[in-house]
């Protein structure tokens, strides 16, 4: 099993998808308890929710799981949220809280994922928004990611539909922001928030540095907008197909904006 998948597109935006993939090790899942191998807390479907949406698009999927080793995480281990309820590089927890492991790695094996998993999946995913910023002059990082709308361990109450991350307005340019924020405020029905529970994660902190021509944002969705939020987690057709027509304005509306910084 490779541990990236890469499709090159033509165009300015990549997608990284770090979380929608399900691959366990053998010996990894050996270690894990009942809680831990049922992978709660994927992504579901999100690969599926996006795809065919921007003609020319490059993605970049993550097709371990979170639980291998974390590709939205600081390889130092460093926390995200300092003073929050959060998971780590590799997580011992679930989000609700509970224990995952009936072996927790050691040191050393968390280690050896970083480099057999996490490395890999980065050094694609730089490697494409260095070549789409050459074609370019200009890279836009959209971070694909969904989550449960109610986690209590995590957050108070029922999560917005639409949660955008910029890092408190560091890792990509305004109108990148502003552009979002008018998309998501244009989708009747649906609620949405910047900056708030989750403000980035570790990609897009890393990729954003738009005075160097790299801007990034993420996208967290409530799931409750495109699938049922239970096992075995399906994608529910009607939901996704409302969902996105706003997502394809999204991707079309920053596709637009960084093609003309080029003009």
């Amino acid at each position: 099993m490779q541990p990236v998948e890469v499709v090159q597109g033509d165009g300015p935006i990549v997608l990284g998808l770090p979380h929608t993939g399900t691959y366990v090790p053998a010996d990894v899942r050996a270690k894990l308890n009942e809680t831990g191998r049922a992978l709660a807390d994927t992504d579901w479907n999100i690969h599926k929710l996006y795809d065919g949406l921007l003609e020319g698009v490059t993605t970049v999927r993550a097709t371990f799981h979170r639980y291998v080793i974390d590709a939205n995480r600081d390889p130092s281990g460093q926390s995200l949220y300092p003073g929050q309820n959060t998971t780590g590089l590799v997580p011992m927890t679930d989000f609700d809280g509970q224990e995952i492991w009936s072996v927790p790695p050691s040191g050393g094996e968390v280690e050896y994922r970083r480099e057999l998993f996490h490395a890999p999946y980065h050094a694609s995913l730089q490697s494409e928004l260095e070549r789409v910023r050459a074609t370019h002059g200009v890279a836009v990082l959209y971070d694909c990611h969904s989550i449960r709308s109610r986690i209590p361990f995590l957050f108070e109450g029922v999560l917005p539909d639409f949660n955008i991350g910029t890092n408190d307005g560091v890792t990509c340019a305004p109108d990148i922001a502003e552009l979002v924020e008018t998309a998501c405020g244009r989708a009747a029905g649906y609620s949405s928030v910047t900056n708030g529970r989750f403000r980035g994660g570790w990609t897009t902190r890393h990729y954003g540095r738009p005075d160097d021509g790299w801007h990034a944002i993420q996208m967290e969705l409530a799931q409750s907008t495109y699938m049922d939020e239970a096992p075995p987690w399906p994608y529910l057709h009607d939901r996704a197909d409302r969902l996105r027509v706003h997502l394809k304005d999204i991707l079309a509306g920053l596709d637009a904006w960084a093609r003309a910084q080029s003009t």
